[in-house]
Order: C-alpha cells, then sequence, then structure tokens
C-alpha cells in the first residue's frame, strides 16, 4: 500500500475504531484530572495518571521530560515529518477546571493515539509526539519547553482548546473557531523602595513607597484612555503597610499587560513602565522593576484551519475557519505558533448561556459526558490533520510558506 492509495475515509475509520475503542478509558483518564485539579508546576498527579495510561497502552514515556518536573514526553513512528500535540492539565486556584485543561488533555491525547495507531496500521513514515505542557495558566511552560529544545525538531504543532458555543457576544452559536486571535501578553514585577517615618510625628522625613505605588496605579488609570480596544493591563498590590501610622518604606506589585501583536505589547509595555518609574520619580522612592512570562500572540495558520474546518464538518460540527476578532486572553501557545505552523482551534462544549471560561459553571461543565464526547471528536479531527500534514506534501509546503510569511508580517 502506498501513500497515493490510502483513501482518508479509511484513515478516519480507523480512527474511530481505536478511539472507539478506548473510549471507556478515555472517560476514566478525562474524569481523574478533572477530579483532582493542581496549580501550575504542581500537577504531579495528573502527569502520573497520563503516564500511566500512556505505558499501558504499550509507549514509552519520558517523564519529568526537559527538565519540568510535570512535563512528560512521547513519541511514536519513524521517519517523516514530526506532528506534535499538546496536554495541558492545570487548573486555577480556588475554581477546579474553570479553563477546561482536562478536556486539552483528552483531545490531545485522543489525537496522539489515533495518529499513533494510523501510522502503525498503514505503515507511513512518519512520527507523533505528545507533550505534557504544565503551567499554561501562569508559568508559560511552554516557552521553557521551547527553550530547552521540546520543539525543534516539530514540522507542525496541534491542540485544542474548549469554550463556549457563543465565544464573543451577540453572535450565533457554533461548534467552534479553528483559528482564533489571542492577546501577546507579559508581566511586570515593580518594588518601591522609600524610608520610614512616624506618619503623626514627622512625616517629612520619610519616603513614601505606598504614594509611588498608588501614582503608578493611577498613571496607567489616566493612560487607559490612550489603548487601543483589545489592549489590557491589569494589577494586583502584593505588599502594602498594615498600619497606618508608619510612612511605609515598601511596596511591591503584579501587573499583566496584554497586546493583539507581540510588536503592540513591547510598545505598551514601554508605556506601562514609565508610568511606573514616573510614581518613583514623582516621590523620591527607588524602583526595581522585573519582566517574565512573555506570552506572544498566536500565528494563525489557513491551511490548518481549512483542514481542522474540513475533518469537523466529517463529524456534523460546524466550525468557523477564522475569526478576525481578538479573543483578549492569552496562552502560551502563541510562543509555539512562533517556532512551527500551529492550530490552536477553540471547540464548544455544552454549558449554560452565560458561561465562560475562568467562571465556576465552566468548571462544571467542563467535567460533563457531554464536554468528554466533544473532546473526542476534536482529537480525531486533530489526528486527521496530522496525517494530511504528513502525506501531502504540497499542503504541508503551503502550510509551512504561510507560517513564514505570518512571522515576517510581523
Amino acid at each position: 500500500m502506498t501513500l497515493t492509495t490510502i483513501n482518508i475515509e479509511e484513515v478516519k475509520s480507523s480512527v474511530d475504531a481505536t478511539i472507539e475503542a478506548l473510549q471507556q478509558e478515555l472517560r476514566e483518564l478525562n474524569h481523574e484530572i478533572w477530579s483532582n485539579p493542581e496549580l501550575a508546576y504542581q500537577e504531579h498527579r495528573a502527569h502520573d495518571t497520563i503516564c500511566d495510561f500512556l505505558e499501558g497502552q504499550g509507549f514509552t514515556v519520558t517523564r519529568h521530560a526537559y527538565g519540568l518536573d510535570t512535563s512528560f514526553e512521547v513519541l511514536s513512528g519513524t521517519g517523516g515529518r514530526l506532528i506534535n500535540f499538546n496536554a495541558e492539565y492545570d487548573a486555577l486556584p480556588g475554581i477546579g477546571h474553570a479553563c477546561g485543561h482536562n478536556l486539552i488533555a483528552t483531545s490531545s491525547i485522543t489525537a496522539f493515539l489515533a495518529l499513533s495507531f494510523a501510522i502503525r496500521k498503514f505503515h507511513i513514515p512518519g512520527r507523533a509526539q505528545l507533550l505534557g505542557t504544565p503551567a499554561e495558566e501562569n508559568g508559560g511552560g511552554k516557552a521553557k519547553l521551547i527553550d530547552a529544545g521540546a520543539y525543534k525538531d516539530v514540522d507542525i504543532s496541534l491542540m485544542a482548546h474548549p469554550g463556549p458555543q457563543t465565544l464573543y457576544p451577540g453572535e450565533e452559536p457554533c461548534d467552534g473557531i479553528a483559528g482564533t486571535l489571542m492577546n501577546a501578553r507579559k508581566n511586570i514585577h515593580c518594588e518601591f523602595t522609600g524610608r520610614n517615618a512616624h506618619a503623626g510625628g514627622n512625616p517629612w522625613e520619610g519616603i513614601n513607597a505606598l504614594d509611588a505605588l498608588v501614582s503608578s496605579y493611577n498613571n496607567v488609570a489616566v493612560l487607559r484612555q490612550q489603548l487601543l480596544p483589545d489592549q489590557r493591563v491589569h494589577c494586583a498590590f502584593l505588599d502594602t503597610p498594615k498600619v497606618a501610622n508608619v510612612i511605609p518604606d515598601y511596596t511591591k506589585a503584579f501587573w499583566q499587560v496584554r497586546s493583539p501583536t507581540l510588536k503592540g505589547l513591547n510598545t505598551l509595555i514601554g508605556k506601562v513602565r514609565n508610568c511606573i518609574e514616573a510614581g518613583a520619580l514623582a516621590t523620591g522612592c527607588q524602583v526595581k522593576i522585573d519582566e517574565d512570562e512573555l506570552y506572544t500572540d498566536v500565528r494563525l495558520n489557513d491551511t490548518l484551519c481549512e483542514r481542522y474546518h474540513v475533518h469537523m464538518g466529517g463529524y456534523s460540527r460546524k466550525v468557523l475557519k477564522r475569526h478576525e476578532k481578538v479573543l483578549t486572553g492569552s496562552s502560551d501557545i502563541g510562543n509555539v505558533s512562533y517556532e512551527t505552523p500551529t492550530l490552536h482551534t477553540m471547540f464548544a462544549i455544552p454549558a449554560p448561556t452565560t458561561s465562560f471560561p475562568h467562571h465556576p459553571t465552566f468548571a462544571a461543565a467542563a467535567g460533563t459526558d457531554e464536554a468528554h464526547t466533544e473532546a473526542l471528536i476534536v482529537g480525531k479531527s486533530l489526528a486527521l490533520i496530522g496525517w494530511d500534514m504528513i502525506v501531502e506534501n504540497e499542503m504541508y509546503d503551503v502550510a509551512r510558506r504561510q507560517w513564514k510569511e505570518e512571522i515576517l508580517r510581523e
């Protein structure tokens, strides 16, 4: 059998049969992750549960991969192109899997299994990689994996994120959006240092670090009227005075800055830094500013979006190929999209009409049988895209060219 004689419907039938045979085990795996939410870089139970499951399917698993204790890697196949699937499984404080990362893990594991068994059955050159990517919510696990070389040989990267049936307010419900723009994001940590004094006795001897922090916050508040509609700046005061009768000599804050493009983010970061430094200058404080956890914007790939649209249609799911509005959240999959052609699709799960990721109602929806069913369908569609990218040389070349053009456009 040659690549040209293998019909995609044969492959789809094989994928369907493979996942049907594993449906109950995958449901138990999904439920185990959902029932035991763990925060960034603490996903030890999820890591071990997934690794145990994959070893039970006959795969060799590298645990604690690339220097991250809760990452793992599984590889299958030989020769040919390498298709990467990303499994996320970290949760949110207090509200568990309110971003549905249990479903991300389930869909990516499903995709890896389906493509791996199809490669084996049809004896084609090609490889699949499943990466456990911890700490997407906070911590930038994929960025650290990139630095460690986890994606250096990857030809195509694929994953899917759950969401509501109406992702953008006022629009018609659908089964998902193949290509969704997301904001670039970066963190700013600032510490102001002044001088203590008695607030009632000799306040003029003090240098007020709280004034510096409040001034910087107000400076950003003034800046907001010049922000673009999709830009965001958030702040948390981490260390402030606990008594009122002392001029404080120290305060600390944490900022997150978002913009639709990496170029726009860099410009906005400079403006926010100026606001922070102005607070220090106005009060006479010293300020220390550190930046970390860059999440880039997501570079969309029209070929991968189109193939997802086609394959989800094969399962009677109606998805949009792409959306031009920016989803103002951020993800470290954006960093991957600067390394290789990437698909980060959004798929709809049944949920209350007012439900949205990062809300307790979405956590409940992410644990249902109906959501699991959607994750399996998405996983099978991702596997079929992986197949396309392995066997369809011209299609792969187009996807690669589009990716290069997207990177240069930035």
